[in-house]
């Protein structure tokens, strides 16, 4: 048979925006309307990185050279995140798969530049043997550089000398009256 399996793949996560370094959780949900053995339940995480580049090549019928712009096309990040091994699928079947995709640290940041672009993708997969395999919509993640803010701390509050209005203990000045802070 060289047709899909009739199986429904829904790729669920719980945000689509991850920060590089960290993780999000997520799940693969098939339902099917027939029998067929599954090799794996899996997600399949891909970075690509596409750059214009231009070369100058000669046309025999302009007798000149002319200027050809491509893009060039890299995957920089390909991993399979498999759920579950393989099983017997019957009709009716429904299950939800938990996955945990996990974004290297030493991974790029999403970029949609002019002359480049990054790009993260992630789909569901139901493999099969000697068949297409069943796939899910593809969704476009955005990653984000991890932000290094420090965690906020709770600041002493300190009344002003003269006009008595609570001001930060590391104000050198009170934010109402103007006054320097004694020590």
């Amino acid at each position: 048979m060289f047709k899909k399996p009739k199986i429904e793949v829904n790729l669920e996560l719980t945000k689509r925006t991850v920060a590089l370094g960290t993780s999000t959780s997520g799940s693969i949900v098939i339902s099917s309307k027939e029998e067929f053995d599954a090799t794996e339940v899996r997600a399949e995480l891909r970075c690509i990185e596409k750059i214009r580049r231009e070369r100058w090549v000669y046309n025999e019928r302009l007798r000149q050279n002319v200027r050809h712009v491509y893009w060039d096309s890299a995957t920089l990040l390909s991993d399979d995140l498999v759920a579950s091994g393989s099983i017997h699928v019957v009709p009716g079947f429904k299950k939800t798969f938990p996955i945990k995709v996990s974004i290297p640290a030493s991974g790029r940041e999403t970029l949609d530049g002019i002359d480049s672009n990054v790009s993260w993708f992630i789909k569901g997969v139901v493999g099969v043997d000697d068949r297409p395999d069943a796939t899910s919509d593809t969704i476009e993640l955005q990653v984000i550089r991890a932000a290094n803010l420090p965690t906020k701390e709770e600041v002493e509050m300190v009344p002003c000398e003269y006009c008595r209005a609570l001001m930060p203990a590391t104000s050198s000045s009170c934010p109402i009256c103007g006054a320097p802070r004694k020590s």
